[in-house]
């Protein structure tokens, strides 16, 4: 199976040290974070859920050190509904999106932790799978190619200037399905 995330960035993942990979998994689950934490809150029972995918997007931006408890936050995200087998698959806008955010951190966590470029890459083709489902619902929409742009200044930027364009893109998502969500 390919993957969308574009050679020379799976490239220099492949190539670089774990610090890199970090940056990378960091920048590409803050982006889509909004959506999983935007789309859930205020849902009854998710409050655990919630706060620990805050937690862990806030702590997978320590790219200098391997993230401690992964294998633990790994499992209890893996129990989030949204991970969870379903028969009659993923129709529902918020659902769609929600899922793309926790499957985002579900590579996210363990690449940061282990260094792996292809758990990385499997990272980065979820958001861009995402954005581009998004560019087709939105007219005019150009989200996975910012999430292109950003995830090649992930390769080589600043990690705050890379925090802060995340953020912006994480919030403008996050509103794109806002405005998709049938009232």
């Amino acid at each position: 199976m390919g993957t969308l995330v574009e050679e020379a960035v799976a490239g220099g993942l492949r190539d670089g040290h774990a610090e890199v990979v970090r940056l990378y998994v960091a920048s590409c689950a803050e982006r889509m974070a909004p959506l999983f934490v935007g789309l859930r809150a205020g849902v009854p029972g998710r409050e655990a859920d919630l706060d620990l995918c805050a937690e862990s997007v806030r702590e997978l931006w320590h790219a200098d050190r391997p993230l401690s408890g992964v294998a633990e936050r790994v499992r209890l995200l893996e129990r989030f509904p949204e991970l969870q087998p379903n028969e009659e698959g993923i129709t529902d806008v918020a659902d769609t999106y929600a899922f793309f955010a926790a499957l985002c951190l579900r590579y996210a966590l363990p690449a940061h932790s282990s260094g792996d470029a292809e758990t990385a890459v499997s990272c980065g083709h979820v958001a861009l799978t995402a954005m581009g489902m998004l560019d087709q619902s939105v007219p005019g929409a150009r989200f996975m190619a910012e999430e292109q742009r950003l995830q090649s200044l992930s390769m080589c930027g600043d990690p705050s200037g890379l925090w802060d364009a995340s953020v912006v893109a994480g919030r403008e998502r996050f509103r794109a399905v806002s405005g998709r969500l049938t009232r």
